[in-house]
């Protein structure tokens, strides 16, 4: 072996060495859709866009009552978030780490009356929401309903 190949091995050897060192780090890591969910960039732009309407969910609620669900950018979070519904008092609109405990989800999934709600799925008079975007609402309900 030529004396400039013997002089490239150590450099080429530490190179692969930190190469390789990346693929097998002890730091933990999300698998690959795991990725966090913000309120403020996934959550409150499907309430808003799909429920905030005048006569829906909107800045104007047409069922005041004591807890409206104004679902309205920068209202929507205080308005779920550990607050009962006011159709299923016994269920919280959305329940901090339990999806399946959350009657706002229960009502876009249509599953409401399965657990005592009535009423009709959501959003009313639309197609219902994807399975994607209700999976996003699910996961960020069960990763902590974070004000992020």
């Amino acid at each position: 072996m030529s004396r400039a190949l013997r002089s490239l091995r150590a450099p080429v050897a530490l190179a692969v060495a930190l190469a390789l060192g990346g693929c097998f780090s002890d730091r933990p890591t999300e698998p690959e859709g795991t990725a966090p969910v913000s309120f403020a960039a996934d959550v409150e732009p499907i309430l808003a866009g799909s429920c905030a309407f005048s006569g829906c969910h909107g800045t104007t609620n047409p069922n005041p009552g004591n807890k409206p669900l104004v679902l309205a950018m920068g209202q929507a979070y205080a308005n779920i978030v550990g607050v009962a519904s006011a159709e299923l008092p016994s269920m919280n609109r959305i329940t901090v780490g339990d999806p399946d405990k959350s009657y706002l989800i229960h009502k876009l999934q249509g599953t409401h009356t399965s657990v005592g709600g009535s009423g009709s799925r959501m959003p009313l008079g639309q197609a219902p929401l994807s399975q994607s975007r209700i999976d996003q609402i699910r996961k960020w309900a069960k990763d902590g309903a974070l004000r992020n």
